[in-house]
């Protein structure tokens, strides 16, 4: 299968659903999350595994001597390659530069610095699938909680409402109250997965950063503002950030017996072609990681607002549609959280008018009675949620 046709394999992940297609069960930043970003992840492992794109991921020059070069290439692949520091500082605080004849390639000097390994290229495609996983996993979670719930309440029909009769919407309306009110009070399970589920979400982004970072030997989190000085410094004092930490060129030590059973070594001299995609693929992600990251952390504050205020709420159902003020008000002073974001969902999938008739005749079955059948006590229950110094949105 060609690259385009792989790459094609993810398009379902991004493609926009029109509104019959599927109900709305997340928002735009919980989307993010599973379509852009497990995509991206998904899409980079396929990439830097093309080999047909790139050639070999490793290709070894030594001398003459080692009659088989493609074993020089299998070793230094599966065991590792380093590269070596191009400036040293003394303890009289003199710094002292080494030639190279690449950034990180030359000869071993005494004094020059620890060597730097390089072996995560081998499990650069495995971590980036299991990444993609990770960042869609939340999602299928809330997919199998929420398990068409609201799909099976809008029938699917979200968006092929407009040509309704009246009274087909009427039944509508009546059906879907008359089962919120029959469920009152047993829909807070949902609620509580959804809000988990962006916590993890929260988590998860935060983790895969430090994962990362970890991965790379702690060369990740400073990563993205290395390379902005980088591009700021004059051509002459700058070593390049991305060849530092994806070197193209590489050293790699080969030992083997020789003719007389002495150890014979041989230096070689590697090219790393994954590197060319791997520094773009985490210079990326270092600064989409740290933006979703920012998103998520709004998103989970702009839950805990609606889960700790009623105010809230009311502003939120009321800019979903237009139902009226009153009965806006009954609805959100009656409906626990677990049943209002139920509603919220509802109103997601519903037409506006659709939504504004369900609203106003669940307003109508709280004002003539409870769930039990038993007309209004009053209390709490009946006191408004805005006082009337402020008024009530949408009456302004």
């Amino acid at each position: 299968m060609s690259l385009i046709g792989l790459l094609g394999s993810f398009a379902g992940f991004v493609r926009v659903r029109y509104l019959h297609d599927k109900a709305d069960i997340d928002n735009a930043i919980f989307r993010l999350h599973y379509r852009f970003t497990s995509a991206f992840f998904f899409a980079a492992c396929v990439i830097i595994t093309a080999f047909d794109l790139i050639g070999s991921p490793i290709d070894c020059i030594t001398d003459d001597a080692v009659s088989r070069p493609e074993v020089i290439n299998t070793y230094c692949w599966i065991q590792h390659t380093f590269t070596l520091p191009g400036s040293s500082k003394l303890p009289s605080g003199k710094v002292v530069d080494y030639p190279q004849a690449f950034q990180g390639v030359g000869p071993a000097y005494e004094g020059q610095g620890e060597r730097r390994i390089h072996s995560y290229y081998q499990w650069v495609p495995f971590v980036l699938f299991f990444q993609g996983i990770l960042f869609y996993l939340p999602h299928w979670i809330w997919k199998n909680q929420e398990d068409g719930q609201v799909r099976s309440m809008t029938d699917g029909s979200r968006g092929l409402l407009m040509g309704c009769l009246p009274e087909d919407r009427k039944v509508r309306c009546t059906a879907l109250s008359s089962y919120l009110q029959d469920t009152l009070h047993t829909h807070g399970r949902l609620a509580l997965v959804y809000v988990a589920c962006e916590v993890l979400n929260l988590v998860n982004v935060v983790g895969n950063i430090f994962f990362i970072d970890k991965f790379l030997n702690g060369a990740f989190l400073d990563y993205g503002t290395r390379v902005i000085q980088y591009s700021s410094m004059d051509q002459e004092d700058r070593d390049d950030v991305l060849i530092e930490v994806f070197p193209r060129m590489t050293k790699c030590t080969f030992h083997r017996y020789g003719p007389s059973g002495s150890i014979q070594t041989h230096d070689a001299l590697c090219v790393l072609a994954w590197n060319i995609f791997n520094e773009k693929i985490y210079i990326f992600l270092w600064f989409w990681l740290i933006i979703l990251s920012v998103l998520s952390a709004l998103a989970l504050a702009y839950r805990l607002v609606i889960v700790a205020s009623p105010i809230a709420r009311l502003f939120v159902i009321q800019r979903v549609a237009s139902p009226s003020a009153a009965s806006a008000e009954t609805v959100i002073r009656r409906l626990p959280f677990g049943d209002y974001f139920l509603v919220h969902m509802l109103g997601k999938n519903l037409e506006g008018f659709l939504f504004n008739g369900l609203i106003d005749d669940l307003a109508l079955r709280f004002n003539t009675g409870n769930s039990s059948g038993k007309p209004n006590s009053g209390g709490l229950e009946s006191a408004p949620i805005l006082s009337p110094r402020y008024g009530i949105p949408g009456d302004r």
